[in-house]
């Protein structure tokens, strides 16, 4: 069980999509106060979810091959081969769009290519600055709001399947669920401090990490989703073909 939370709360803190908002999020006016507010929304939905299956199971995992137990990973083994579908599905869209932006280009080109050369800078700046501005407007309460609804609630689910597994009564389950709950969060937390020891320094640092995100987020989504669902599967095919 700890390792597959360790292994879970990794791919959840570097999933890129929540990272790309948060920086969005600390760049504006209130940032500091709204990725608070984002930070507490994004744990208060782990230790939910965690609590909930706490509660559910008593504290004490369900005996081996009981209904509970199996439940648990056959759920697993869904989530897994939902995660490798979706990788295999956005690998595939993300092909499409290339094929398609590559076959554009040379139209663009034969036209004003030198004019097409001078707007684009001015159209990303506009765009940037339009997002900015949004963003300055933003409050806790729409930045807790994005937080629960950006929340990989894949790779959250298979945490919440893991931890059926948790022993209360035993202090490595108990730090174990806390380690995940941290490590899950610990991207978000370590911008938000650097927003607050930093502040100039790290918007720029930041909005830089968001460019590079953006141009590279569709690969980190498909190996950080592959990865975890094969080895949701394998694990939960292990157990269930297991003896005992």
């Amino acid at each position: 069980m700890v390792l597959d939370l360790l292994l879970i709360g990794l791919a959840v803190t570097l999933f890129p999509l929540p990272i790309m908002a948060f920086v969005l999020v600390v760049s504006g006016s209130r940032g500091v106060r709204n990725g608070l507010a984002f930070i507490f929304a994004w744990l208060a939905c782990l230790v939910t979810v965690m609590a909930l299956v706490l509660l559910l199971t008593g504290g004490q995992p369900p005996p081996p091959r009981s209904p509970p137990s199996i439940g648990a990973l056959v759920a697993t083994l869904v989530i897994g081969l939902g995660l490798v579908v979706y990788s295999e599905h956005r690998r595939r869209r993300s092909r499409r769009t290339a094929t398609g932006a590559g076959a554009a280009a040379p139209v663009a080109a034969e036209g004003d290519a030198g004019e097409g050369d001078a707007a684009a800078p001015e159209a990303a700046s506009a765009s940037g600055s339009s997002v900015t501005s949004r963003m300055d407007e933003a409050t806790g309460w729409s930045a807790a709001g994005l937080a629960v609804f950006l929340q990989p609630w894949g790779m959250v689910g298979a945490a919440a399947a893991t931890v059926v597994e948790a022993d209360l009564s035993d202090a490595r389950s108990f730090l174990a669920l806390m380690a995940f709950c941290v490590l899950a969060t610990s991207t978000l937390l370590a911008m938000e401090l650097y927003m607050v020891f930093s502040p100039r320094k790290a918007q720029s640092v930041l909005l830089g990490l968001r460019g590079w995100l953006e141009r590279h987020k569709d690969p980190a989504i498909v190996v950080t989703c592959l990865l975890l669902g094969l080895w949701l599967v394998a694990r939960s095919l292990y157990q269930l073909t297991g003896t005992g």
